[in-house]
């Protein structure tokens, strides 16, 4: 009887399903036709692979990623490594060819410095105005209530009884 037969008699589907899902998201796409004989260079093109983003996935670093676009990238990436570049040439070089939208994690140098500030300078202004509408609503005048003038009333009360 096979591991995966016990395993299949003994425990329910769903349990079975979930780890089948997470061992399939462990396994990274890199084929073994694409790794660097020497595990230095091959660790460091893992280590720049994991910072760019697959331009088909969007989500998914292309050391993650199954789409072919991304094996072309990370073949690019091991060039560049053979061809004697650094980490930083090599990013510098994606970059240039695709745009800073392939890192995953984009700088905060020029333009972007916006894009981070922007969040907390939002969240700074809308405690601002939140502080200020409440401010004006403690302050404004009680409205006061007043009753049903006595003709009114009086109107209302013959409606009810129809």
């Amino acid at each position: 009887m096979t591991l995966l037969a016990r395993v299949r008699g003994t425990t329910p589907p769903y349990i079975l399903a979930a780890l089948l899902a997470v061992i399939a998201t462990v396994a990274m796409a890199v084929q073994p036709d694409e790794m660097l004989d020497d595990p230095a260079q091959e660790a460091r093109a893992r280590e720049i692979s994991a910072g760019l983003r697959c331009l088909v996935c969007q989500n998914e670093s292309i050391d993650e990623s199954h789409a072919s676009l991304a094996r072309d990238l990370r073949i690019l990436v091991r060039e560049r490594i053979t061809e004697g570049d650094t980490n930083e040439e090599v990013v510098a070089f994606i970059v240039d060819r695709y745009g800073e939208f392939v890192l995953l994690k984009p700088t905060t140098g020029g333009w972007n410095w916006m894009l981070w500030a922007s969040g907390p300078l939002l969240f700074v202004m809308a405690l601002a105005v939140a502080g200020v509408y409440l401010r004006r609503r403690s302050r404004a005048p009680a409205t006061t209530e007043e009753g049903l003038t006595a003709d009114e009333q009086a109107r209302l009360d013959e409606l009810l009884k129809e």
